[in-house]
């Protein structure tokens, strides 16, 4: 069975849709990280250990609103 090009692109997975999200260090509150988040997930704030220069030490960092 052959496919043309439009049939090929049609069975393709849907696009996630990302919303950008900032992470704030637990300890010191600096704003460090942006990351990528999907829609899907945003029943909890993400929190994710992470290097805080200030800090400078590995901290837990809370997704801010």
């Amino acid at each position: 069975m052959r496919f043309t090009t439009e049939s090929r692109f049609l069975t393709m997975g849907k696009k996630k849709k990302l919303k950008k999200v900032i992470l704030a260090c637990g300890e010191c509150s600096e704003r460090n990280y942006s990351t990528p988040k999907t829609q899907n997930q945003a029943t909890e704030r993400l929190e994710l250990n992470k290097y805080c220069p200030r800090c400078a030490n590995h901290t837990l960092h809370k997704e801010t609103r």
